[in-house]
C-alpha cells in the first residue's frame, strides 16, 4: 500500500482489571484531540457482546480512519501523544491493531 493512501485502523482492546477501563477513558480523552489534529477520524466502535463465529472477547473495538500511513506515524511520533501514551499502557492488558484498506 502506498504511504499516502488512506487507511483504517481496527483497534481491539482488553482492559486490565481494577481500573483499566477508567484509565483507558482518560487516555482516549487526552488522545482524541491529538488524533484529530493529525487528521484521524474515529469512524465507529462499540462493546462486543458475543462472538457468533470464532472466539473474540475484546472489551472495546473501534475504527480510526487516517489520511495515510505517514500521517498515522506522525501521530505516534507527536510529543503530545508520547506524553500521554503511558495511560494506554497502564490500562491495556492486550490489544490488537490491524491496518485495513478502506472499501
Amino acid at each position: 500500500m502506498p504511504d499516502d493512501s488512506p487507511i483504517l485502523m481496527f483497534n481491539a482492546v482488553w482492559f486490565k482489571p481494577d481500573g483499566g477501563a477508567a484509565t483507558y477513558r482518560d487516555y482516549m480523552r487526552a488522545a482524541f484531540p491529538i488524533m484529530q489534529r493529525h487528521g484521524g477520524i474515529k469512524r465507529t466502535g462499540g462493546t462486543p457482546e458475543k462472538a457468533l463465529i470464532g472466539n473474540f472477547d475484546a472489551d472495546l473495538i473501534f475504527f480510526v480512519e487516517w489520511p495515510s500511513w505517514a500521517v498515522f506515524k506522525s501521530f505516534l511520533d507527536d510529543p503530545d501523544y508520547k506524553a500521554i501514551q503511558h495511560f494506554r499502557e497502564e490500562a491495556v492488558a492486550n490489544s490488537l491493531l490491524v491496518q485495513c484498506s478502506p472499501m
